[in-house]
């Protein structure tokens, strides 16, 4: 199956429209870290991420995983582990995985720049949630209903077309 991003506020995949937000510069094909641009590309999804405590664990055939505390994702492009989970630790930059809004409730990781990775070409480009679709960092955003919707219909085989 493939997905695609159509005008920049939509998510396409058979018969279903879904609205979604993207990064607050619009989308890129040559990004760096921190340029709040969502990727241009064709991306496969890797594994959802769940907060057990707030959500139940959505129904996909993506593998799942539960957001603790101490979980972070690596943005520090001259780290070994940039653009990877990690356990927190002040010394390395990080986006906080385990937040107090909302957004990464659920999330699903999107393979940009996650194998053979390119120090700062960009990290941490997920797809999370929102409430009010305003622009993300460089993410894809969608509301929650739509991304336990959307979850039901992703395999390891399903692609997201960005352009």
């Amino acid at each position: 199956m493939l997905i695609q991003l159509k005008n920049k506020e939509n998510l396409k995949f058979d018969d279903f429209i879904i609205k979604c937000s993207i990064g607050k510069n619009g989308i890129k094909k040559r990004r760096v870290e921190g340029d709040k641009t969502t990727p241009k590309g064709i991306f496969s999804f890797l594994k959802i991420y769940y907060r057990q405590d707030r959500v139940q664990k959505p129904l996909s055939k993506l593998k799942t995983k539960i957001i603790t505390k101490n979980m972070g994702w690596c943005n520090d492009p001259l780290h070994k582990k940039y653009n990877q989970e990690i356990v927190i630790n002040n010394n390395i930059l990080h986006e906080k995985l385990y937040r107090k809004d909302h957004k990464y409730d659920y999330l699903i990781v999107i393979d940009y720049n996650i194998k053979n990775t390119i120090p700062f070409k960009g990290s941490a480009i997920f797809l999370h949630l929102t409430n009010n679709y305003s622009s993300t960092e460089g993410c894809i955003a969608v509301k929650k209903n739509d991304f336990l919707v959307l979850s039901k219909f992703l395999n390891k085989n399903t692609k997201i077309k960005i352009n």
